[in-house]
């Protein structure tokens, strides 16, 4: 049985899990800065992202609905999967000598705005477990 505190909180918690990813991948681009034709990598899960909020809080999607006629009918091929994430080689940057990618300076940025984000979903979480805390503290005392 799972238990979801409110809509935000498995958002807010699948979008943790993709800055974590980001993390990591910027992470072993610096670990391979001296590694030739080693490629710059990253990770686009905001698309996915995007896909899931529309899922959570309704928005008009431009998304023809299957028809089942019975409930034996397999439901429709999703092709966004939020569990998923899109690892990408990083275009744009140019190739050392020894064909690696990795530049230093876009490393650490990207660090940087990752861990940023990282800290206000964290923020955001803690504030809706406490709302939610809030409201069974408040039904206990009636």
């Amino acid at each position: 049985m799972s238990f979801e505190i409110s809509r935000a909180h498995s958002f807010l918690a699948q979008a943790m899990n993709g800055r974590s990813l980001r993390q990591e991948l910027i992470s072993s681009n610096i670990a391979n800065i001296d590694t030739p034709f080693y490629k710059a990598r990253d990770v686009d899960f905001e698309t996915a992202l995007q896909e899931e909020s529309r899922r959570i809080y309704g928005s008009e999607s431009k998304e023809l609905k299957m028809a089942k006629t019975d409930d034996l009918h397999l439901d429709g091929y999703k092709e966004t999967d939020i569990s998923k994430s899109t690892i990408y080689l990083r275009d744009g940057h140019m190739a050392r000598n020894d064909g690696n990618t990795v530049d230093l300076d876009v490393e650490t940025t990207e660090l940087s705005k990752n861990a940023v984000m990282y800290s206000a979903l964290t923020s955001a979480l803690k504030k809706d477990s406490m709302l939610f805390r809030s409201v069974l503290d408040a039904s206990a005392k009636v």
